[in-house]
C-alpha cells in the first residue's frame, strides 16, 4: 500500500488524463489535416511518412502522449496500479469524447454520452 494522498493520486490521474487526451487531439487533428493520399501518390510512402513527422500538430501531439506516458510512470511509482490504470484509462476516454465534440466538432452520439456517463460512475465507485 502506497502513502499518497487522496488529492495527490488525484492529480497523477489529471496529469496523465490531460496530457494523454491533448495527444489524442493533437494527433487527430494533425491527422486530419494532411491528404495523405495525395501526398503517397506524389511523392510516396516516404514522402507521406515525412508529411506526418515533420507536421509540427502531430510531434506535439506526440510529446503529449509522451507525458501522458511519463505521468502514468510517475503515478504507478506512488500509488496502486488497481486505482491508476482503471481510473486513468476510463477518464482519458471521458476526456477524449468531450474533447472530439467541441475541439474536433464530432458527432458524438447519445450512446457515447451514456458510456462517458457510467465510466464516470465506475470511477467513482473505485474511489471509495
Amino acid at each position: 500500500m502506497h502513502s499518497s494522498s487522496g488529492w495527490a493520486i488525484a492529480s497523477m490521474i489529471a496529469a496523465i488524463v490531460f496530457f494523454a487526451t491533448l495527444g489524442d487531439l493533437l494527433i487527430a487533428s494533425a491527422m486530419r489535416r494532411l491528404d495523405l493520399d495525395a501526398i503517397r501518390a506524389e511523392r510516396g510512402i516516404a514522402g507521406a511518412s515525412w508529411a506526418v513527422v515533420t507536421n509540427l500538430r502531430f510531434v506535439c501531439g506526440v510529446l503529449g502522449m509522451a507525458g501522458g506516458f511519463f505521468s502514468l510512470l510517475f503515478a504507478l511509482s506512488h500509488a496502486d496500479v488497481s486505482l491508476i490504470g482503471p481510473a486513468s484509462a476510463s477518464l482519458t476516454f471521458v476526456s477524449n469524447a468531450v474533447a472530439a465534440k467541441f475541439f474536433l466538432h464530432e458527432n458524438v452520439d447519445g450512446r457515447r454520452w451514456a458510456a462517458a456517463l457510467f465510466v464516470c460512475l465506475g470511477v467513482g465507485l473505485l474511489s471509495l
